[in-house]
């Protein structure tokens, strides 16, 4: 299980739900760990990852780049006069690869985010080379922003291995809730690998 996690959106969930993937692999003996190389504002994201892997990395590898500001990381740069360290990510990512089985790594906000003018979060995820997983927030309007980046993550020649829906509070049990992921599946011809509940702090892998 190495994957790159994207977004629709920021505040989508997603390092709930690379929470929940790291500490499935890690019971189900694949050693699992999160790799975050982009961390904006505060760093409770590379934190959340660092913990679920049982801080089996330190946790300036699994986040080599913390830029403060809560923003995009190219505003950060802006804000902070200072270019994110792009080499040091690429290190940090492989001496990661080089030693575990498995990685989770998880994106800044959404598929393209710049990083830099012209560098964004899609480019970096082609140099990694993983197939990607996009979380979804499952609601009204998740259907347009989820194939978008369908679209332009297939545009940039990689492979979206699947969807997971993250259920939010909110407008529960309404008709997008309850159609977006066989509508999804339909049209992007990809599967839905697991739909997560408000709440739920587990996941069982290959129970999607």
């Amino acid at each position: 299980m190495n994957w790159f996690l994207t977004g629709t959106d920021t505040g989508v969930g997603k390092t709930h739900v690379a929470q929940l993937l790291i500490k499935a692999g890690r019971r189900a003996g694949l050693g699992t760990v999160g790799f975050k190389p982009f961390c904006c504002g505060d760093r409770r994201d590379a934190l959340a990852l660092h913990l679920a892997a049982d801080r089996s990395l330190p946790l300036d590898l699994v986040n080599p780049v913390w830029m403060r500001p809560p923003a995009a990381p190219y505003a950060g740069a802006i804000i902070e006069d200072r270019l994110p360290d792009l080499d040091l990510v690429r290190t940090s990512f492989h001496r990661i690869r080089s030693a575990h089985r498995s990685v989770i790594v998880e994106g800044v906000g959404g598929w393209l985010v710049p990083v830099l003018r012209d560098f964004s979060m899609a480019d970096l995820a082609v140099e990694f080379g993983l197939p990607v997983v996009m979380v979804v927030h499952n609601r009204l309007g998740a259907l347009n922003h989820a194939l978008l980046t369908l679209e332009s993550i297939r545009s940039h020649g990689l492979e979206c291995a699947g969807f997971i829906l993250n259920h939010m509070e909110e407008d529960a049990g309404s008709i997008p809730q309850t159609t977006n992921r066989a509508i999804l599946e339909e049209i992007g011809k990809i599967p839905v690998l697991f739909d997560i509940s408000p709440g739920q702090t587990s996941l069982e892998l290959g129970a999607g």
